[in-house]
């Protein structure tokens, strides 16, 4: 069976992915500096950020397996 390359959408959908995580990694160094600085409502909204990022990372990840199977 051959697999048609890769569209615009589907690298679209790549990139959305890595942003999300790497804004996951970015809130993940700025809640330890809010940590650090004792700022618990700046950890608070990095840590819901961060999961908010997370959760972007585990459906687009879903989405983009079920385009490529």
């Amino acid at each position: 069976m051959r697999k048609e390359p890769l569209q615009n959408k589907d690298y679209d959908l790549i990139s959305v992915i890595y942003h999300a995580s790497q804004g996951y990694e970015t809130c993940n160094q700025y809640c330890q500096d809010a940590e650090r600085e004792g700022d618990k409502d700046a950890v608070q909204f990095f840590n819901e950020v961060r999961e908010q990022n997370q959760r972007l990372v585990e459906k687009g990840k879903q989405l983009l397996k079920s385009r490529l199977s």
